[in-house]
């Protein structure tokens, strides 16, 4: 496995040094993905590629596209430099970086299977989040008819690039915060198996989200209807999966 990181920033200038500092210890090159962040951002970004320019590589998108867009364009950049797989981490903090080793052990004994977070939650979790979550999970198995996939949304997974690769080629995905979900279900009808690594999720007080539950909850909803939509003609080939 050649693995690197991909994070996608968006005016994420307070956690992102201190996510960094956490990273680098694990020795892994990592490409951060400026997705049209605020000119403090920016700067900050720039500066920490270049404190840390043996490792990072800063990729800067002339404006905001969302986190699809910004992870497609780090998934890319990578496919280009010749790695192998992909480790997604949000820019926030949320996620444990100390599961790194797990997520990279994981993708050693299944190189060929997408590795998924599946959030541990703590009390500090939005309650609002946790059961969006639960619905979002139901939709998933249905457009994929399987439970393989234990959550749509967390954005901390390692991605076989070949397979990525191959998707990119003939799918747009949901250029935002749908993306997660969007791509776990056209991996998985694209014959990609999932592996659930559980792994606890914290909401930072300092934490910055740029999910707005009413607009990219609508667009989730679309999200899951265009799936779905998708997943009939399918039935056919995922019930003789599931049979086998």
């Amino acid at each position: 496995m050649k693995t690197c990181l991909v994070i996608p920033v968006y005016n994420h200038e307070r956690a992102i040094v201190p996510l960094l500092a956490r990273l680098e210890r694990f020795g892994l090159p990592c490409i951060l993905v400026d997705d049209g962040s605020s000119p403090a951002c920016r700067q900050e970004l720039i500066d920490c590629a270049a404190r840390h320019r043996s490792w990072i590589t800063l990729l800067q998108r002339p404006s905001n596209g969302g986190k699809g867009a910004a992870v497609v364009d780090g998934f890319q950049r990578a496919i280009a430099q010749g790695f192998s797989h992909a480790l997604q981490i949000d820019a926030d903090g949320q996620h444990d970086v100390d599961d790194i080793p797990k997520f990279l052990e994981l993708g050693c004994q299944h190189p060929e299977k997408m590795i998924l977070g599946a959030p541990q939650y703590q009390s500090d979790a939005p309650k609002s989040r946790v059961h969006g979550r639960k619905i979002t999970n139901f939709w998933i198995a249905i457009n994929t008819l399987s439970t393989a996939i234990g959550d749509g949304m967390c954005g901390f997974r390692l991605y076989p690039l070949t397979a990525v690769g191959q998707l990119l080629s003939h799918s747009r995905l949901a250029p935002g915060m749908a993306f997660d979900i969007d791509i776990a279900v056209r991996l998985y009808w694209q014959g990609v198996d999932a592996v659930n690594l559980p792994t606890a999720v914290r909401y930072p007080l300092e934490g910055v989200s740029h999910f707005d539950l009413w607009r990219d909850n609508l667009k989730i909803s679309a999200t899951h209807a265009h799936l779905f939509c998708g997943m009939l003609p399918r039935i056919p080939r995922l019930l003789a999966r599931h049979w086998r």
